[in-house]
């Protein structure tokens, strides 16, 4: 019997102090904050009832932290390309701190000084997507908002800059597979489930 077709469950971590008040955080390792742990921990019934053929987590530990919380962390390899956002000099401020010096800025159309360029990311994420794309089943990836905006853009086709189009919450559960009437074509299967939804449906 041949494996079913690739499904990616994207994972942006919980709740931290950093995502609460709006501080971009890339390479910055915090932890979840309390309902950040809650938030991951109510995954975990919906996510138990799915086999996964492969699980992976971003480095950082409030991604490892909410792949762990949601049951799945014996399981897990690290993938550094599920890295956020390298913010540069904007590591740690807000949009509105930044617009104050750069109006209008826009992280994936300008990218960030000192930090990563959008055409650095779309480097880095279709080189994961291609490696992802020759699998087969059920993926679980544990990553972060900006890099998970990304990858759901470039995996139906669009460019970086439409990430901007797509909202993304703490500990929210996301798919990007394909239509199985027509396998070549990738679609984006669910979006922004957050624990709070995901349990209305239970």
């Amino acid at each position: 019997m041949s494996s079913p077709p690739l499904s990616l469950f994207l994972v942006r971590h919980g709740q931290t102090e950093w995502s609460l008040s709006g501080r971009h955080t890339g390479s910055t390792d915090i932890p979840l904050t309390n309902d950040g742990e809650d938030e991951a921990r109510a995954l975990q019934p919906y996510l138990a009832r799915i086999h996964f053929d492969y699980v992976f987590t971003s480095p950082m530990q409030r991604a490892k932290q909410t792949c762990a919380l949601a049951g799945l962390g014996n399981h897990a390899e690290t993938e550094p390309d599920l890295s956020e956002w390298d913010y540069g000099d904007y590591e740690g401020r807000t949009s509105a701190e930044i617009y104050k010096t750069r109006p209008g800025w826009l992280v994936f159309a300008d990218g960030c000084p000192g930090g990563e360029l959008p055409a650095q990311v779309q480097t880095r994420t279709d080189r994961l997507l291609t490696r992802l794309a020759a699998m087969r089943g059920n993926v679980a990836l544990f990553s972060h908002g900006q890099i998970s905006l990304v990858m759901a853009a470039l995996w139906i086709g669009l460019p970086v800059l439409a990430g901007q189009h797509f909202l993304l919450g703490t500990a929210s559960l996301n798919i990007l597979s394909v239509n199985p009437a027509h396998p070549n074509i990738r679609v984006v299967s669910l979006w922004n489930a957050t624990p709070t939804f995901l349990a209305g449906r239970s």
